[in-house]
């Protein structure tokens, strides 16, 4: 008997149309709870929350017209598959966010739980997308880009775009949101901290 482990297995086309279709819709319902309770999250989607309060303009226009340049990035450093992917994922996203709020009414939402339930799905929906080479593109493409392009820190460039948009949030929500807005930011980074560790995925 050998005792060769088998390689990874390929996604079919199947399996990465079905996460397309579900990880966004994870999102959404983290949308939906980030803004019933007035919080914000990291990356695009955080700017698309700022600008929605700003302006009352919907969250869903906002964050697909915001993602548009980063196509660019993506095409040159990630490449075309990756590129479509994260398109499909990112318009779907627009969709779902404007469209849940009609079959979901909340009467009752505490913002600690809304923070933490909305950080976790949220994680969830990023960690599908990262096992089917793609993402919700933004701030996560344009990082990857200046890593390959000029060596700097995508890690540290993401972090700093996050502190930037976490001290804007001060000019727009309470401090107590924000507080909370950092809270769901923590249990997102938790989940893919936690589940996302090279080796242990075996599905490619």
């Amino acid at each position: 008997m050998s005792d060769t482990l088998p390689g990874p297995i390929a996604h079919t086309v199947f399996e990465d149309i079905q996460a397309l279709l579900v990880a966004p819709l994870f999102m959404a319902l983290a949308v939906v709870f980030f803004r019933q309770a007035g919080l914000l999250t990291g990356g695009s989607a955080g700017l698309a929350f700022l600008l929605h309060y700003l302006s009352g303009w919907r969250f869903g226009l906002l964050f697909f017209l915001l993602n548009l340049p980063f196509y660019i990035f993506a095409i040159r450093s990630l490449g075309w598959l990756f590129t479509l992917k994260t398109f499909a994922a990112i318009a779907l996203l627009s969709l779902y966010s404007e469209f849940l709020p009609r079959l979901i009414q909340l009467d009752l939402l505490h913002p600690v739980f809304a923070a933490i339930m909305g950080g976790l799905l949220a994680g969830i929906s990023l960690l599908i997308l990262i096992r089917h080479k793609a993402s919700l593109g933004g701030l996560g493409v344009l990082a990857i880009f200046l890593q390959e392009r000029y060596g700097i820190s995508a890690g540290k460039f993401q972090m700093g775009a996050d502190c930037a948009i976490v001290l804007a949030a001060f000019f727009v929500v309470d401090p107590w949101h924000v507080t909370l807005s950092i809270l769901g930011a923590v249990a997102l980074n938790l989940v893919i901290a936690v589940n996302h560790k090279p080796g242990r995925y075996m599905g490619i």
